[in-house]
């Protein structure tokens, strides 16, 4: 056997050591680099991690149903309940809270409770 270098890393097949770096201008367009702190992606436009939680199911379900299951929906467990008990206390006439918060969803970015964008 002659000494050679190691075989490549499965992956790498034309890597030489020292001159290659992943992306040296960022990753290609429509590709998301794994990121520890964003385990469902990243936002293309701002960066920002995403949930598993769509922002069109939750927005709906508080509009349809206005009684906090969207809020439900999305984990924000104490706002639905604070929702609910308004609506029902209040005999529907406080369902116009959770009817506007739909709206709102729909129309602006919400988030998680973890903090991450919901998708689009």
């Amino acid at each position: 056997m002659s000494d050679s270098a190691p075989p490549p890393e499965p992956g790498e097949p034309y890597r030489q050591p020292g001159s290659y770096t992943p992306y040296p201008y960022g990753p290609p367009p429509g590709y998301a680099v794994p990121h520890p702190g964003a385990p469902y992606g990243l936002d293309p436009l701002t960066g920002r991690p995403l949930s598993d939680k769509s922002k069109v199911v939750a927005g709906v379900l508080q509009v349809v149903l206005p009684f906090g299951v969207g809020r439900f929906y999305t984990g924000h467990v104490g706002l639905g309940i604070a929702q609910l008990v308004v609506t029902l206390v209040t005999c529907g006439v406080g369902a116009l809270w959770p009817f506007i918060d739909g709206i709102v969803i729909l129309a602006g970015q919400p988030t998680d409770p973890q903090g991450r964008l919901l998708r689009t």
